[in-house]
């Protein structure tokens, strides 16, 4: 899907679930896959990375059009949706694999992510260091089938129901000019 008019975007924000969800939403995204990068061996499942022995973090890779919406406007999101103080955990997800992390697909966006975070930290909206990874992409591994548009297959799940309508909540009114048409 990605074209010349279209970038990848690789953020990890703890539960792909809850992120996917977040993300889906925005006007200018064409697609969110779930997946698995910035581990040490090839082809992980979902169970291997569970175990925290392959070094993947659950992450989305996002195709967007940034005449629709940018880098930096994506970053602001992704700050906002979950929270980047937290080391390997995410609420109740803990972890390697929750690790906030933004893998970059260029240098254009390493600099971006390292300049983002700095003035994040420098207006102390987080009372504890953003400890969020920031380094070039290696390789992505889309996730199994199942993980894909997971809050729209399974709404009724009691995880979907008690993690994700939050988040959606919080993007709906601090980011409502972002949100794609119904």
């Amino acid at each position: 899907m990605n074209n010349l008019s279209t970038q990848l975007a690789t953020f990890g924000g703890g539960c792909f679930w809850c992120t996917e969800a977040v993300f889906q939403q925005l006007n200018g995204v064409n697609s969110v896959v779930s997946g698995y990068a910035d581990g040490h061996i090839e082809n992980p499942t979902y169970e291997k990375i569970c175990t925290g022995q392959s070094g993947h973090a659950e992450v989305i890779q996002i195709d967007f059009d940034p005449e629709l919406i940018s880098f930096a406007e994506l970053l602001e999101i992704f700050f906002n949706s979950h929270d980047p103080t937290t080391l390997n955990q995410q609420g109740a997800d803990r972890g390697t694999q929750y690790r906030s992390t933004i893998l970059c697909h260029n240098e254009e966006q390493m600099v971006q992510a390292k300049n983002f975070i700095s003035e994040l930290s420098q207006s102390k909206q987080w009372l504890n260091p953003i400890v969020t990874d920031v380094k070039l992409l290696d390789v992505f591994y889309a996730a199994e089938d199942y993980h894909q548009d997971y809050y729209e297959s399974n709404p009724g799940s009691a995880y979907c129901q008690m993690m994700i309508p939050p988040k959606i909540e919080k993007l709906h009114k601090h980011y409502s000019s972002f949100l794609k048409s119904a």
